[in-house]
Protein backbone atom coordinates (compact mmCIF):
# COMPACT_ATOMS: atom_id res chain seq x y z
CA UNK A 1 0.00 0.00 0.00
CA UNK A 2 1.53 3.29 -0.80
CA UNK A 3 1.06 5.88 1.79
CA UNK A 4 0.38 9.23 0.80
CA UNK A 5 2.55 12.42 1.21
CA UNK A 6 2.34 13.54 4.47
CA UNK A 7 0.36 17.23 3.84
CA UNK A 8 2.97 20.37 4.92
CA UNK A 9 2.66 23.78 5.11
CA UNK A 10 4.68 26.21 3.04
CA UNK A 11 5.78 29.33 5.23
CA UNK A 12 6.62 32.87 3.87
CA UNK A 13 9.21 35.08 5.02
CA UNK A 14 6.41 37.64 6.50
CA UNK A 15 4.69 34.49 8.25
CA UNK A 16 7.91 33.66 9.94
CA UNK A 17 9.19 36.94 10.54
CA UNK A 18 5.23 37.63 12.90
CA UNK A 19 5.93 34.47 14.55
CA UNK A 20 9.21 35.59 15.57
CA UNK A 21 7.34 38.77 16.58
CA UNK A 22 4.96 37.41 18.16
CA UNK A 23 7.70 35.25 20.54
CA UNK A 24 5.93 31.54 19.28
CA UNK A 25 9.16 30.13 19.39
CA UNK A 26 10.60 30.36 23.06
CA UNK A 27 14.36 31.93 23.54
CA UNK A 28 17.20 29.50 22.35
CA UNK A 29 14.64 27.67 19.77
CA UNK A 30 17.21 26.63 16.80
CA UNK A 31 14.83 27.14 14.32
CA UNK A 32 15.61 28.77 10.08
CA UNK A 33 13.20 28.98 7.62
CA UNK A 34 15.02 27.28 4.26
CA UNK A 35 12.67 27.17 0.84
CA UNK A 36 9.34 27.84 3.28
CA UNK A 37 10.15 24.75 5.40
CA UNK A 38 10.59 25.83 9.34
CA UNK A 39 14.25 23.47 9.52
CA UNK A 40 16.09 22.86 13.31
CA UNK A 41 19.21 23.64 13.11
CA UNK A 42 22.33 21.26 14.12
CA UNK A 43 23.42 21.13 17.70
CA UNK A 44 26.93 22.91 17.94
CA UNK A 45 29.01 20.83 20.01
CA UNK A 46 32.38 22.17 20.91
CA UNK A 47 34.27 21.99 18.14
CA UNK A 48 31.26 23.17 15.77
CA UNK A 49 31.42 26.42 18.39
CA UNK A 50 35.22 27.21 18.16
CA UNK A 51 35.37 27.13 14.28
CA UNK A 52 32.45 29.29 14.19
CA UNK A 53 34.33 31.96 16.50
CA UNK A 54 37.43 30.84 14.42
CA UNK A 55 35.91 32.04 10.68
CA UNK A 56 34.52 35.58 12.41
CA UNK A 57 37.91 35.82 13.54
CA UNK A 58 39.77 35.60 10.10
CA UNK A 59 37.23 37.05 8.37
CA UNK A 60 36.80 39.87 10.53
CA UNK A 61 40.62 40.39 9.88
CA UNK A 62 40.33 39.69 6.08
CA UNK A 63 37.38 42.24 5.08
CA UNK A 64 38.02 44.94 7.86
CA UNK A 65 36.18 48.15 8.42
CA UNK A 66 32.97 48.59 6.12
CA UNK A 67 32.08 44.96 6.37
CA UNK A 68 29.54 43.67 8.91
CA UNK A 69 30.65 40.04 9.74
CA UNK A 70 27.09 38.63 11.52
CA UNK A 71 27.27 35.11 13.80
CA UNK A 72 24.32 33.27 13.22
CA UNK A 73 21.96 35.64 12.55
CA UNK A 74 19.13 36.06 9.56
CA UNK A 75 19.41 36.62 6.06
CA UNK A 76 16.69 37.63 4.03
CA UNK A 77 17.11 35.51 1.04
CA UNK A 78 13.84 35.50 -0.35
CA UNK A 79 10.36 35.67 -0.14
CA UNK A 80 10.51 31.55 1.52
CA UNK A 81 13.99 31.80 3.22
CA UNK A 82 15.16 33.37 5.76
CA UNK A 83 18.10 31.30 7.14
CA UNK A 84 21.14 31.98 9.99
CA UNK A 85 24.13 30.89 8.37
CA UNK A 86 26.68 30.17 11.11
CA UNK A 87 28.58 33.60 9.80
CA UNK A 88 27.50 36.12 7.03
CA UNK A 89 29.74 38.46 5.34
CA UNK A 90 27.23 41.79 4.35
CA UNK A 91 28.95 45.49 3.07
CA UNK A 92 28.32 47.94 5.56
CA UNK A 93 27.88 48.31 9.21
CA UNK A 94 25.45 46.95 11.92
CA UNK A 95 23.08 49.23 12.08
CA UNK A 96 22.73 49.90 8.64
CA UNK A 97 20.45 46.35 9.05
CA UNK A 98 18.26 48.21 11.77
CA UNK A 99 15.31 48.17 9.02
CA UNK A 100 15.61 44.49 7.83
CA UNK A 101 18.15 41.91 7.89
CA UNK A 102 20.34 41.58 4.86
CA UNK A 103 19.84 40.61 1.66
CA UNK A 104 22.78 40.16 -0.42
CA UNK A 105 26.03 38.76 1.97
CA UNK A 106 28.98 38.66 -0.41
CA UNK A 107 29.93 35.83 1.65
CA UNK A 108 28.35 32.92 4.02
CA UNK A 109 30.12 29.94 5.80
CA UNK A 110 28.36 26.95 7.69
CA UNK A 111 30.17 24.68 9.70
CA UNK A 112 28.83 20.86 9.70
CA UNK A 113 29.30 17.86 11.91
CA UNK A 114 26.43 16.24 11.06
CA UNK A 115 24.66 18.18 8.95
CA UNK A 116 26.79 18.11 6.19
CA UNK A 117 24.37 16.22 3.18
CA UNK A 118 21.83 19.12 4.08
CA UNK A 119 24.44 22.18 4.10
CA UNK A 120 26.02 20.94 0.86
CA UNK A 121 22.80 19.74 -0.88
CA UNK A 122 19.77 22.18 0.35
CA UNK A 123 21.41 25.07 1.87
CA UNK A 124 24.16 24.95 -1.18
CA UNK A 125 21.32 25.08 -3.57
CA UNK A 126 19.56 27.79 -1.59
CA UNK A 127 22.45 30.12 -1.46
CA UNK A 128 23.10 29.67 -5.48
CA UNK A 129 19.75 30.53 -5.67
CA UNK A 130 19.83 33.71 -3.96
CA UNK A 131 23.00 33.93 -7.01
CA UNK A 132 25.32 34.69 -4.00
CA UNK A 133 28.73 34.76 -5.06
CA UNK A 134 30.63 32.13 -2.51
CA UNK A 135 29.46 29.80 -0.02
CA UNK A 136 31.93 28.20 2.57
CA UNK A 137 31.08 24.81 4.18
CA UNK A 138 33.66 24.26 7.04
CA UNK A 139 33.72 20.25 7.31
CA UNK A 140 34.90 19.44 10.79
CA UNK A 141 34.62 15.49 9.83
CA UNK A 142 37.31 15.43 6.96
CA UNK A 143 39.17 18.85 8.72
CA UNK A 144 38.47 20.53 4.89
CA UNK A 145 37.35 23.85 3.58
CA UNK A 146 34.78 23.55 0.91
CA UNK A 147 34.65 26.95 -1.40
CA UNK A 148 31.36 26.78 -3.25
CA UNK A 149 31.29 29.44 -6.17
CA UNK A 150 29.63 30.53 -9.33
CA UNK A 151 26.10 29.66 -9.23
CA UNK A 152 24.16 28.44 -12.11
CA UNK A 153 20.40 27.09 -12.63
CA UNK A 154 20.78 23.33 -12.28
CA UNK A 155 17.16 21.27 -12.83
CA UNK A 156 18.04 18.61 -10.50
CA UNK A 157 19.30 20.62 -7.33
CA UNK A 158 16.76 20.92 -4.39
CA UNK A 159 15.77 24.58 -5.52
CA UNK A 160 16.46 24.76 -8.80
CA UNK A 161 20.49 26.12 -9.02
CA UNK A 162 23.63 24.98 -7.66
CA UNK A 163 27.27 26.11 -7.64
CA UNK A 164 29.47 25.02 -10.59
CA UNK A 165 32.57 24.94 -8.88
CA UNK A 166 34.04 23.46 -5.60
CA UNK A 167 37.53 23.68 -4.29
CA UNK A 168 38.13 21.01 -1.53
CA UNK A 169 40.98 22.83 0.79
CA UNK A 170 43.03 21.50 3.24
CA UNK A 171 44.75 22.57 6.39
CA UNK A 172 47.87 23.91 4.86
CA UNK A 173 46.03 25.96 2.12
CA UNK A 174 44.92 29.09 2.20
CA UNK A 175 41.62 31.00 0.96
CA UNK A 176 40.77 34.55 -0.52
CA UNK A 177 37.46 35.50 -0.47
CA UNK A 178 35.98 37.08 -3.87
CA UNK A 179 35.05 40.09 -2.23
CA UNK A 180 38.35 40.67 -0.60
CA UNK A 181 40.81 38.93 -3.00
CA UNK A 182 43.90 40.60 -1.12
CA UNK A 183 43.14 38.53 2.13
CA UNK A 184 44.55 35.02 2.33
CA UNK A 185 43.29 33.26 5.24
CA UNK A 186 44.78 29.93 6.48
CA UNK A 187 42.80 27.05 6.00
CA UNK A 188 44.54 25.76 9.13
CA UNK A 189 42.57 29.31 10.79
CA UNK A 190 39.52 28.04 10.27
CA UNK A 191 39.54 24.27 11.42
CA UNK A 192 39.70 24.06 15.71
Amino acid sequence: MDAAPIPTKRWARVEYERLIDLAVFPPGDRVELVGGQLVVREPQGSPHSVAVQLAEDALRAAFGSGWAVRVQMPVALDDESEPEPDVAVCAGRPRDYLAGHPTRPVLLVEVAETSMAFDREHKGSLYARAELPEYWLVNLADRLLEVYRDPVPSADAPYGWRFSALLRLGPTDAVSPLAAPQARIPVADLLP
